[in-house]
């Protein structure tokens, strides 16, 4: 199970309530790799910190990347670090793997650069495993889902949040960094307004 893979292609088969911005879903993919890395007992938490223990190599190269990134001396990198440190152009490099892999194809998306193809999911055992987790309403893969906007139900329809204290911190870590960082594109809006009108003010 890739909770980010399957995240990947819920975004790109569920349709959201608004557009998934590159920066949002790079974070909520550090987040499901971490999630990842926590259900294999290859890390823990210590309140918001991580402690990696041992990460054995698995079958899934991005995984294992990020089980090499972790912080593995003391003081240890906190679950919010982790997610804007390994979630820098992370959503970039999981089209690379999945077009390498033939479970998309081209790379034009909402969130991806001008002048690219739309990353188009193909069939595969991979995107139906994802489906099939979707249409489960598995809890982690489903709040990862609403930071991005992509809701599992209908409007108002309460969904399960998982049972395990530690994947609850990484959800909430990662609704947190998505709101801020739409906050921060609400600033820069805000300011190129301003200075916009400064400019065409008589």
């Amino acid at each position: 199970m890739s909770t980010s893979r399957d995240l990947f292609f819920v975004t790109l088969d569920v349709p959201g309530t608004h557009p998934v911005e590159q920066g949002d879903l790079s974070l909520a993919l550090a987040g499901a790799e971490l999630v990842d890395l926590l259900s294999a007992g290859s890390v823990s938490l210590d309140g918001e910190c991580i402690v990696p223990g041992l990460v054995p190599a698995t079958d899934d190269r991005l995984l294992d990347q990020a089980g090499a990134a972790l912080v593995r001396e003391a003081p240890y990198e906190t679950v919010e670090d982790w997610l804007w440190r390994r979630g820098r152009g992370l959503a970039s490099a999981y089209v690379d793997e999945l077009e390498a892999a033939g479970q998309v194809a081209g790379r034009r998306h909402r969130w991806m650069p001008r002048g690219a193809d739309r990353p188009v999911p193909l069939d595969s055992p991979a995107r139906r495993a994802a489906a099939d987790r979707w249409a489960d309403r598995e809890p982690v893969l489903t709040g990862l889902a609403a930071a991005l906007g992509v809701p599992a139900g209908a409007a108002g329809e309460a969904t399960a949040a998982p049972e395990d204290e530690a994947a609850l911190t990484v959800l909430a870590a990662v609704h947190e960094a998505v709101q801020e960082l739409e906050a921060v594109r609400q600033r820069r809006r805000v300011e190129d307004a301003a200075f916009d009108n400064i400019w065409r003010a008589p």
